[in-house]
């Protein structure tokens, strides 16, 4: 009898022992420092290099852990695990970081749901490519620039890999700024006795040859195909410059001769206007070509002259999306600022009334035609397109140097461009327009 009531009241001591424990655990977790705490990466005026900010949040992904993008939250700001490795990668990277106990966290998230804010969870890091020419230097590229000063890995790929499937091993594609109708730029007026056009030209042909093709102009429409089934079978492209326009242009010229004779060795088609299908195209319709081979300029879909008058004080201004409702172009415009200064490209932006209507817009120069950034869907991927060559670089000119990122760590349009690569890392219930 002793014994059996002995080993009840050790039970009863023993189930009291861990109510206190759980008790103080429970209490522990609301004091400040708690665990679970979490890493902000503040993206306003806090931040001390936002570009390598995003760099930071990759490899965080990269390690497995999941990470929160608090849209519309101080500036777009990022929510990591409180670890001592990350810790130390933000503090090599020179990134700003607040830590976030329980209770700081707590009031976070009720602000975030009373606001037009929204978290959203970052599951993996995407593999990214760039579709970039062997013969291009890469700093000649914005995309790659970002990508090299973030410290986010990537591969390149071109017409050689792209025919043969390659994309199939990557999340995410940017197209480097191509001439996807083959007119090599159509920079033969001012540059076609210069060493460097004459090399692109040789690559050029010499790619087309060896894919089987008789000219490039049909090397590049083939390409242009293949990474359209790329977004329909669940890709992200982004495009910028002269990969814009040029690209739709190719699918809606598929089978067409568009190129002038010192392009491709013969006439184009008198009728190739009239031939051109606009409902093979992403982005764009009604479009008119520019058939004269010597003027630099593809077709009328470009602002390039008009945003030249308007001067290098113009700005174009980010739309303000519902973070609730519309998350994905929400996580396309984060920024610590509304309106972005203008840079020059060879596809500078589109005038509005060449857009279909189901492609969105997500920023406009106010008061003019020119639509600068867009965003859309095709089967079960998407694409997006920022005119303009270099956003720190007002009007990049061949041969200038390469833009220094570490003087612009603060650069609006620079995070536009970060902004697309960290997208596809979003819950797939989340990337929906």
């Amino acid at each position: 009898m002793r014994m059996r009531f002995g080993s009840e009241r050790a039970a009863v001591t023993g189930r009291a022992v861990l109510l206190v424990l759980a008790i103080a655990l429970a209490a522990a977790l609301l004091l400040p420092g708690a665990a679970f705490a979490k890493l902000l990466i503040p993206m306003d005026d806090h931040q001390t290099d936002h570009l390598k900010a995003y760099g930071l949040t990759y490899w965080t992904l990269a390690r497995g852990e999941k990470c929160e993008w608090l849209l519309n939250y101080r500036g777009g700001s990022f929510l990591l695990p409180d670890d001592a490795e990350i810790e130390r990668e933000a503090n090599l990277r020179g990134v700003a970081y607040e830590q976030m106990a329980g209770a700081d966290e707590a009031k976070m998230r009720e602000q975030i749901a009373e606001n037009n804010m929204e978290a959203i969870a970052l599951e993996k890091a995407p593999r990214v490519a760039v579709y970039i020419p062997p013969n291009t230097p890469p700093w000649d590229d914005a995309v790659t620039l970002a990508l090299q000063y973030a410290d986010i890995p990537y591969t390149t790929i071109w017409d050689e890999g792209v025919l043969k499937g390659e994309l199939a091993k990557v999340d995410w594609l940017h197209l480097h700024h191509e001439d996807f109708t083959g007119q090599h730029g159509k920079f033969w007026a001012a540059y076609h006795n210069f060493p460097w056009y004459q090399e692109e030209e040789a690559v050029q042909k010499a790619m087309a040859t060896k894919m089987g093709f008789a000219k490039v102009t049909q090397l590049k429409a083939a390409v242009a195909v293949a990474i359209k089934d790329f977004i329909a079978h669940g890709g992200f492209m982004f495009g910028m410059c002269s990969a814009t326009d040029t690209y739709d242009i190719a699918l809606a010229a598929q089978g067409v001769d568009i190129a002038g004779e010192i392009y491709d060795g013969d006439p184009p088609d008198p009728d190739a206007q009239q031939r051109l299908d606009y409902s093979r195209t992403l982005a764009f319709k009604d479009f008119h070509l520019e058939m004269e081979p010597t003027l630099y300029r593809f077709s009328d879909i470009d602002v390039t002259m008009e945003a030249n008058r308007r001067g290098p004080d113009a700005q174009f201004t980010l739309f303000d999306f519902s973070a609730k409702d519309d998350p994905v172009p929400s996580m396309l415009v984060q920024d610590h600022v509304a309106a972005v200064p203008e840079f020059l490209g060879q596809s500078t932006g589109f005038h509005r009334r060449f857009l279909k209507s189901d492609v969105l817009v997500l920023a406009e120069v106010e008061g003019t035609d020119e639509v600068k950034y867009v965003h859309g869907q095709f089967g079960r991927g998407t694409f997006t397109y920022l005119g303009g060559h270099d956003p720190e670089d007002y009007q990049h000119m061949v041969g200038d140097p390469p833009t220094d990122l570490s003087k612009f760590k603060h650069s609006p349009g620079y995070r536009l461009i970060l902004n697309n690569v960290l997208f596809p890392a979003a819950e797939k219930k989340k990337q929906r327009t």
